[in-house]
């Protein structure tokens, strides 16, 4: 079994909250959300983002706006609706459940 095929899952299961998460307190474009993601690490493609985007969007969590840009062509802006204001709010929950569980889990010491 290969590691990087372990941390991509990893990182995948954690994209979608880390993305609503981003855009909690105000709308972005995917060139600014991709780069909140570099910088913490999390390295994503463009290609992995879109769909998830639309995916998040279709689900009713995000809507979108155009806006002009003054460098280059329009910008689409996405942002939380209020239902995934909601939705965001109950996996911070779930991501502090399972924070816990695994550092519960990974710091007990092995019984022989």
């Amino acid at each position: 079994m290969k590691i990087e095929n372990t941390k991509a899952q990893m990182r995948k299961g954690v994209l979608e909250y880390c993305i609503l998460s981003i855009l909690k307190d105000e709308d972005a474009y995917v060139a600014e959300i991709l780069d909140t993601l570099k910088d913490a690490k999390m390295l994503v493609v463009e290609g992995t983002i879109y769909p998830l985007l639309t995916r998040l969007k279709n689900a009713g969590l995000l809507s979108y706006r155009w806006e002009e840009s003054t460098s280059g062509p329009p910008r689409k802006y996405y942002g939380l609706t209020e239902t995934g204001k909601i939705f965001l709010n109950e996996l911070n929950g779930t991501w502090e459940d399972l924070q816990n569980a695994v550092n519960i889990v990974t710091s007990q010491k092995t019984q022989k």
